[in-house]
């Protein structure tokens, strides 16, 4: 084994009525002018209402622009808010987006250059504001990663602030606030965190902690994503699908994520289509491409996914998993190939070349990806 390290959110507050302990949390961390970040849908339907009821006599602002695949704009939009109402902390409540425009907004507040200097790895200089992480969705696992990812418009990528500095001081994970999820987004952020837990465990990076958590991860999705799907309402399915992202999110957050991610960036970049739905379009293409490299991995994974494996090799054991991988995708209704989203065939090669260059999560692929192996797969997925 190599050497590994581990890194979470600094504290973590999981459980049916977790955001019972907010107050308490906000008094820990000396805050006294929080700034909650979120998005006008949460603020409209009376969530955000709730979260301010938790704070007691603590007053606090609302920033509710946050839009799915944010864009670098709307971090300057709400670091404009946060410095001119003298905030001196974040609440972030919502989604990935929410999340990611928290803890970008907690690196970059204090910070004297551009935001485009801290994209990269390890280049916020210093640790930022004080920030509590409450999702509403059960995917991304941003709560507990040192990543936040932005959308370039000029540019059409998807681009990363990563940093230890950004990793959110407490995360408070509450199924009921998951209850919200519309069906698409329960399904897309759910296939979300399948995918993380799946590429954690097949990472160049993975360790025996990621793995064990992105197996437990694999085995909560399988068999509560079409529960909580077919009945929002189906607390315990939220709960574990929630603690399914948070274990995925601790993986991945640690061993990374490969090519599924790339090859999705573009998707996202240019086309605006959903981080959860671009990249269950490719999860079982790349997969497919992957399955040679790492095939007793892939054994493990069928198995986890509630395949029986028994008295199979291990190439027809893989070929389980890829299958297993397409049937969840069916099962909650993810619109297949890019086609469907407008996607036009010429803009493949292209997109092969964006991808390519991706190398912060390529690297971390156990199957190296030329240009043109990566233009198959789009075309494989169109």
């Amino acid at each position: 084994m190599n050497i590994a390290t581990f890194k979470s959110a600094n504290k973590l507050i999981t459980g049916e009525g977790a955001t019972d302990k907010l107050f308490k949390e906000v008094k820990r961390l000396n805050i006294n002018n929080p700034l909650i970040v979120t998005d006008k849908i949460l603020l409209d339907i009376g969530v955000v209402k709730n979260i301010q009821e938790k704070l007691e006599d603590i007053s606090s602002s609302i920033y509710s622009g946050v839009k799915p695949e944010p864009e670098i704009a709307l971090v300057e939009e709400c670091a404009s808010i946060f410095q001119e109402g003298q905030h001196d902390g974040i609440i972030a409540v919502g989604g990935g987006s929410a999340i990611d425009i928290g803890k970008s907004v907690s690196a970059y507040a204090n910070f004297d250059g551009k935001i485009e200097e801290l994209f990269g790895t390890d280049l916020v200089p210093q640790k930022g504001v004080p920030i509590i992480a409450i999702p509403t969705t059960a995917g991304t696992g941003s709560e507990v990663t040192n990543i936040a990812i932005l959308s370039d418009k000029e540019a059409q990528l998807k681009k990363g602030i990563v940093s230890d500095y950004i990793l959110p001081d407490v995360a408070i994970v509450a199924p009921e606030m998951t209850l919200t999820m519309p069906q698409s987004v329960t399904a897309a952020s759910g296939i979300d965190a399948l995918v993380h837990a799946i590429e954690a465990y097949i990472s160049v990076n993975a360790s025996p902690i990621t793995d064990s958590l992105a197996i437990g991860a694999m085995k909560l999705i399988a068999k509560n994503l079409p529960k909580a799907y077919a009945n929002p309402n189906h607390i315990k399915a939220r709960e574990n699908m929630a603690t399914a992202s948070l274990m995925a999110g601790m993986a991945f957050g640690n061993a990374g994520v490969g090519a599924v991610h790339a090859l999705a960036y573009p998707l996202g970049g240019r086309y605006n289509i959903a981080h959860g739905v671009s990249n269950a379009l490719l999860l079982p293409y790349v997969m497919e491409w992957n399955k040679i490299s790492c095939v007793e991995r892939f054994r493990d994974i069928a198995e986890a996914l509630g395949e029986h494996v028994a008295g199979l090799t291990d190439e027809e054991a893989a070929d389980r998993a890829v299958e297993a991988m397409r049937r969840l995708c069916e099962v909650v209704n993810i619109p297949k190939g890019m086609r469907s989203f407008n996607v036009p065939e010429e803009d493949l090669p292209s997109m092969a070349e964006d991808a390519s260059k991706i190398d912060r999560l390529l690297k971390n692929n156990p199957r190296l990806f030329s240009v043109n192996d990566i233009e198959k797969i789009y075309q494989s997925a169109f």
